[in-house]
């Protein structure tokens, strides 16, 4: 009787197809449940939840195993899959009778969630992103829908390679294959290097899309100049680069409060328009 409550509460051995299909449903409901209370902890435990139940078979050592997984969790999805890859590992081997602690499997997440944010979200949407972008805009605003569509086609083929590596590489290889990637220096030089090309994008994109002039003129003895003409000789680009870096400055100290920038932005320009200061 004793040997058949073991078998019934023993962990089920997980497949290929489990891992494969863990790295499916956080791929496409990942951010479905973000709050702002936790973030992505709700998300990062229903992707588990299934493969904890294959592991856990009562309701205390399940239960312990869900309540680990909906504390405050934030990563970026692509190369933060890495992280639910690890944590898969660790619960395997903890149900298996491995001495893993509980605070080790929330020490990684919260330990990787921060480098792989700023790894993913520089590659990604910093570097990757705009250049994309950059590419087929001109396209887009003459009206080719190919071109429309085209960057987020190129971009969701690097990006499904690199979440579907990360989460097998971390459930392969788990924590210790990552901290010594980092600690070899290669990605704060990829890092470094990508930054520099993302701002060179933005920039490049900020100086061609940002539209703002204005149609005052000043007049000095009888003789009249375009203001606008004026601020072209000094600092060309003058002001759409200061609507950009208010936007910027604003944003670094209010956070991201995008609607209330875009009405913000509407309001200034109709009002501004009205007046005859901007053009």
């Amino acid at each position: 009787m004793a040997e058949q409550v073991n078998n019934v509460n023993s962990p089920e051995k997980l497949t290929k197809r489990d891992i494969f299909r863990g790295w499916l449903r956080w791929t496409i409901a990942m951010t479905w449940s973000t709050s702002s209370e936790r973030l992505q902890a709700l998300g990062f435990c229903g992707v588990l939840s299934p493969i904890l139940e294959k592991l856990y078979k009562t309701k205390e050592s399940l239960s312990a195993a869900l309540k680990r997984h909906l504390m405050f969790f934030n990563t970026q999805g692509n190369w933060g899959a890495f992280i639910p890859g690890a944590t898969i590992a660790l619960e395997e081997s903890k149900a298996h009778g491995a001495d893993v602690p509980d605070e080790a499997i929330v020490g990684l997440k919260t330990g990787l969630m921060g480098p792989l944010a700023g790894i993913g979200d520089t590659l990604d949407w910093v570097t990757l992103g705009p250049i994309l972008i950059a590419m087929f805009l001109p396209g887009a605003m003459e009206g080719s829908v190919i071109s429309a569509l085209m960057p987020l086609v190129l971009f969701t083929i690097p990006a499904t390679f690199v979440s579907y590596t990360s989460w097998h590489m971390g459930y392969s290889k788990g924590k210790e294959s990552f901290t010594q990637l980092l600690e070899s220096g290669k990605v704060s030089d990829l890092i470094m290097g990508s930054s520099i090309l993302g701002l060179f994008m933005m920039g490049a994109i900020s100086a061609s899309m940002v539209k703002v002039s204005t149609p005052l003129s000043l007049t000095f003895s009888e003789q009249t100049f375009a203001l606008q003409e004026i601020l072209n000789k000094i600092v060309p680009g003058l002001l759409p680069l200061a609507a950009v870096l208010g936007v910027y400055l604003y944003l670094e100290k209010a956070g991201p409060k995008y609607v209330r920038v875009i009405i913000a932005l509407l309001i200034i320009g109709i009002v501004l328009g009205a007046l005859g200061i901007l053009g």
